[in-house]
Order: C-alpha cells, then structure tokens, then sequence
C-alpha cells in the first residue's frame, strides 16, 4: 500500500485578510491535512513556503507517495491565471490531487475524469473524427481550469481598482491614508520600556542612573539611549 499525505495552502496578500477562515475550511473536509501558511504584502510576490512545498510534492512523487494539495479557493493558488494554470498542469503531470473547495468542478479528479471519457479508436476512417472529438474535449477541459483562474484573478483585480479609487477619493477629500509621513508605531515593548525608564531613570526622576536602568529593565546599551532621546524630544 503507498503512503500518502495532504497537504493544505493557504494564503494571505494583506493584512485584512483572516488566514484563520481558509484554515478552517481546509481542516474541516480534510482534518489530517498539513497546513502550509503564507503571508505577503503587495509590495513583493515572493512566496518561499509555496516553492519549499512544490520541492517537497516532487521529492514524495519520486518516493511514489500520493499526494493531495487543498486550497479554500482557486485564487489561494496563484497571483495570476497564467501562473495558476501552469502550476496546475505541472503538479497534475505529477498526478497530484489537487482540490479547491469553492470550485470542485476544477478538482484534478474531475480534470482526469474528463479525459478519462475518450471515445475509443474503431480502427476505421471514422477515427479520424473520433480523434478530433477526443482532443475537442481535452481543450475543453483545459479551458474550463482557465476560466477559473482568469475569472479568480479578474475578481482580484477588481477589489484592487476599487481599493485604489477608494484611497483616491478619500485623499481628495483631505483625508489621511496610512502613517503621515515622520510618524512612527512603537511595539508593546518599547512602550512598556520607556514607561520603565519613565519611573525609575535619574533623567525623568527616578532614583536610578543609566546603568543601574539599563540593568533593570534589561535593554541594550543603544537601545536605552535611543528612548530617552525619543522620550526628550516627545
């Protein structure tokens, strides 16, 4: 008996998103499922856990392990349709079973049932024909798989436009979008930290000399230094 192995991708592109939902989807038809996690900004489109788990897919395909791969929807796949599709047709040749629970009609099993349906060869002229029809319906499930990743990636391109003209709009009524430029957001520890230095350090009136602060809260030499300037100049 092969060993087999699920994995489950989900993907994120802005911090809006709740990877939790797609998770959930995943373990909930698949509960042994692998869950691999990615999280990128718009600003890069690498995606290092997407490419170290097609290395591990092609490293089990060697090893004969039975691999299915499951997304919450098609869109989790890719960036784009082009690249969706060929990711989709190299990891079909390995004969991975890929599912997507929003669009079962594009599951690989579908996909080899569909050219499973061949017409069989008579061995007469009309095979001519029949070898017509067989390869009308391979393109024609090829198609369907990208219409799926097209219709995917115009429905993201659609909510970028509309967040786009959103922010264009809100600027134009003079509101502020993002950080004001100088501005800064400070971590839970350095507000903890300068609360620290605000109580105990000579400089604020505290009882403690820099040292002796440093020591206590438990920051770096450089560190300390750079919140008292940030603390004076506030």
């Amino acid at each position: 008996m092969s060993k087999s192995i699920i994995f489950g991708y989900a993907r994120i592109s802005t911090m809006k998103q709740r990877i939790e939902r797609q998770i959930d989807n995943i373990k909930r038809e698949y509960p042994g499922a692998v869950i691999i996690t990615e999280e990128y900004t718009g600003t890069t489109t690498d995606r290092p856990k997407w490419n170290k788990l097609v290395e591990q897919i092609k490293k089990e395909y060697v090893k004969g392990t039975e691999v299915t791969l499951v997304f919450d929807e098609v869109s989790r796949m890719s960036r784009n349709a082009k690249e969706g599709f060929e990711d989709y047709k190299m990891l079909y040749d390995m004969g991975v079973n890929l599912v997507f629970l929003k669009e079962r009609h594009i599951d690989t099993d579908n996909f080899r049932q569909a050219l499973q349906s061949k017409v069989a060869m008579t061995g007469t002229d009309v095979d001519i024909i029949l070898s017509a029809v067989n390869e009308y319906m391979m393109k024609l499930a090829e198609r369907q798989i990208e219409i799926a990743f097209q219709t995917a990636q115009a429905e993201v391109d659609y909510l970028h436009q509309r967040t786009s003209e959103g922010v264009r709009k809100a600027q134009a009524a003079g509101k502020q979008i993002g950080r004001a430029k100088g501005s800064k957001v400070e971590t839970k520890k350095a507000i903890e930290a300068k609360k620290q230095i605000q109580k105990h350090s000579k400089d604020f009136g505290g009882n403690l000399s820099d040292v002796d602060c440093m020591k206590l809260i438990g920051l770096a030499r450089n560190t300390f230094y750079k919140y008292k300037r940030e603390m004076k100049a506030e």
